[in-house]
């Protein structure tokens, strides 16, 4: 299937029950009703299941545009996650769930969208159990219109295999492509408030300084996405060090590109009235999730270092095989 082909009824369909007033009645009552439904009727939730399984059967790489555009409208639901859940319990033969499932590579740390899914499916080191949300106890971060929370206790339902590595590079993953996608939007929009607010009688976007910002905004974004999609090349099994680059680039970069969109918009872009809040926020919010920058540095730099390949040979067979 072409890829604009897949595209255009996603966004279309995102247009429709994701809008900017959606956020933030999901943001202030966390009530799914009006969202959700639409997104299950899309049928795209099973995008990566087996076509024996009932669904589409396509890879990481083919929806990836997906959930960029996930990322572009600011959803805080884990739609990504309960797609990536939905393939693993078909491969086990579980059946899943109606309703959204975060998730969870590790419980001590917040987890995003956890207050919106009704169930999470777990590693525990050894394998990944589908838990539902309320047996977790779940536990609000505290910070201003985010949705993550932190879950505890025991996990309480069937029992998968669990995929080599575990679920930590797959959700880094994840949230990589979200934050392309953010990252995408943000530096649209940047550049048409640029090009539309005149000050001093002529557009801002004619300043030096601001068309040097946006310049650097746009090298970032197109980084996002390239490190994003790279990423995602792999399916099921996510090589931790591709976890890593993904990770690594757009989480460094949604620093710059959230404190660039702000510089570029004044103090408009902080008003609960404009969208461009629901992005930042979300950007930063994605960029702790699953390991920051530092996290998978680490975790990137100790690869490097267990391997006596020369640089140039191991970057060809670690990132690019």
């Amino acid at each position: 299937m072409d890829a604009m082909e897949l595209l255009d009824p996603f966004v279309r369909m995102l247009d429709d029950v994701a809008s900017s007033d959606a956020i933030r009645t999901l943001e202030s009552g966390k009530d799914i009703g009006s969202v959700w439904p639409g997104i299950v009727q899309s049928g795209y939730l099973d995008a990566l299941v087996d076509e024996a399984s009932g669904g589409a059967g396509l890879s990481l790489a083919e929806i990836a545009p997906l959930i960029g555009a996930l990322g572009a409208h600011a959803l805080p639901l884990p739609v990504a996650d309960t797609m990536v859940a939905r393939a693993l319990l078909a491969q086990a033969g579980v059946s899943a769930p109606e309703g959204p499932i975060v998730l969870a590579p590790a419980l001590a740390q917040p987890l995003v969208g956890v207050l919106l899914a009704d169930h999470a499916l777990v590693d525990t080191g050894d394998a990944l159990i589908l838990s539902p949300i309320a047996a977790l106890n779940p536990q609000v971060t505290g910070v201003h219109g985010s949705l993550a929370g932190w879950l505890s206790g025991d996990p309480q339902g069937p029992v998968l295999d669990r995929p080599a590595g575990g679920l930590r590079p797959i959700a880094a993953v994840l949230r990589a492509l979200l934050m392309a996608g953010a990252a995408e939007r943000l530096a649209a929009m940047s550049a048409t408030y640029a090009n539309d607010r005149v000050q001093f009688g002529k557009p801002i976007g004619r300043q030096q300084a601001l068309q040097q910002m946006l310049a650097v905004m746009a090298e970032d974004m197109v980084a996002c996405r390239i490190a994003a999609q790279l990423g995602a090349s792999h399916w099921p099994l996510v090589p931790a060090t591709l976890a890593a680059t993904a990770k690594i680039t757009t989480s460094a970069a949604a620093i710059r590109i959230a404190a660039s969109a702000h510089a570029v918009h004044g103090a408009i872009g902080i008003s609960a009235d404009h969208d461009l809040q629901l992005l930042t926020r979300r950007l930063h919010e994605w960029r702790l999730a699953d390991g920051s920058e530092g996290y998978w540095s680490a975790v990137l730099g100790e690869a490097r270092l267990n391997d006596p390949a020369s640089t140039v040979d191991w970057v060809r067979t670690a990132i690019f095989a």
